[in-house]
């Protein structure tokens, strides 16, 4: 089985995900992730998937190991105060609160 298909088994699986589940989410044909175990997908749909869980499609394709490279493109402050906020604070939810921090930002200066 390739990388493609692999990954994306991983990620449904690890939200409780089936594969059929995550088609209709994604508003893909039924079955169409099974095909993929070829490495037959188009890039606008790896990139629906990435999007769907967060990643970048070089982590869909095995291109790299890291799901999600922009996270370690934060400052040591911005994880810093992440961590402060809930030292067990998800992916998602870190990006979230950077996302009212900057928010927050752009609301001081204004005044």
């Amino acid at each position: 089985m390739n990388t493609l298909y692999l990954r994306i088994k991983e990620l449904a699986d690890d939200r409780g995900e089936s594969l059929a589940q995550l088609e209709r989410n994604l508003k893909l044909s039924n079955g169409i992730i099974s095909t993929w175990k070829k490495g037959k997908a188009s890039s606008d749909k790896i990139e629906k998937v990435a999007d769907y869980f967060n990643v970048t499609t070089d982590y869909l394709l095995g291109r790299t190991s890291d799901p999600n490279p922009a996270n370690n493109n934060m400052t040591k402050n911005q994880k810093l105060i992440a961590h402060s906020i809930d030292p067990d604070v998800t992916d998602e939810e870190r990006e979230i609160i950077i996302g009212m921090v900057k928010e927050a930002m752009k609301f001081r200066r204004r005044l």
